[in-house]
């Protein structure tokens, strides 16, 4: 499981120029699902997400997260994090999660989040969506939930 995780001073997303979702300071998570991820990926990666440090102290160090700046989150699915773009010029997306195995990892990592009382919105899967934000550092973090044994 992996989610591409930024830091925003706002973020949208919008479908077919609906808007979807929103948040203000906060985190927009590209949320993606690979084959084989299950529900222990998903626990790992909201209390990842939940309690990364990656906003400002007042020392100016990278030492409070999300829930200790009372932020929102914008999570938005996002299968071509699995793109595997070794061979020719054409990503490859067979390590991604079947749809209907991927919506359901993104809405237990949605419903994981808020109860961490985090306020989440969402886009919708598997739309065409336009995703606006104003990053803010900029920091761009990348996790991966742990390897399987």
């Amino acid at each position: 499981m992996r989610a591409l995780i930024q830091r925003v001073s706002n973020a949208c997303v919008r479908v077919d120029g609906a808007e979807t979702g929103r948040c203000g300071q906060g985190l927009l998570v590209l949320f993606g699902a690979g084959r084989g991820d299950g529900p222990e990926d998903v626990a790992w990666l909201v209390r990842k997400t939940a309690n990364l440090r990656i906003f400002e102290d007042e020392a100016g160090k990278l030492n409070l997260s999300v829930k200790d700046i009372g932020g929102g989150l914008l999570v938005v699915s996002q299968f071509t994090l699995y793109a595997d773009c070794r061979r020719g010029n054409r990503p490859g997306f067979d390590q991604a999660a079947p749809p209907d195995v991927a919506n359901d990892l993104y809405e237990q990592y949605v419903s994981g989040l808020r109860a961490e009382g985090l306020p989440v919105e969402t886009g919708v899967f598997q739309a065409h969506m336009a995703v606006e934000l104003i990053n803010d550092g900029p920091v761009t973090i990348m996790l991966e939930s742990p390897a399987k044994a």
